[in-house]
């Protein structure tokens, strides 16, 4: 049995390069930008806790003084 042609339809190998290119054209960018992303995030929330743990540090340090 074959399978009728339509003309000007890409085949089966024409869509798995489409599929290839596209992902390494759409999808390469945006994991790097992902990465990016999370990179930046991750420092950003490092200073975060760097600042809340100097704000303990000054909480308990008065509580100290108070005692004394």
């Amino acid at each position: 049995m074959a399978l009728p042609v339509v003309a000007g339809l890409p085949g089966a190998t024409e869509l798995v390069v489409m599929v290839v290119v596209l992902a390494v054209y759409v999808g390469l960018p945006v994991a790097g930008m992902v990465l990016v992303y999370n990179v930046l995030d991750g420092k950003r929330g490092y200073e975060k806790r760097v600042s809340e743990l100097e704000r303990r540090v000054e909480a308990l340090e008065s509580e100290l003084s108070e005692e004394d």
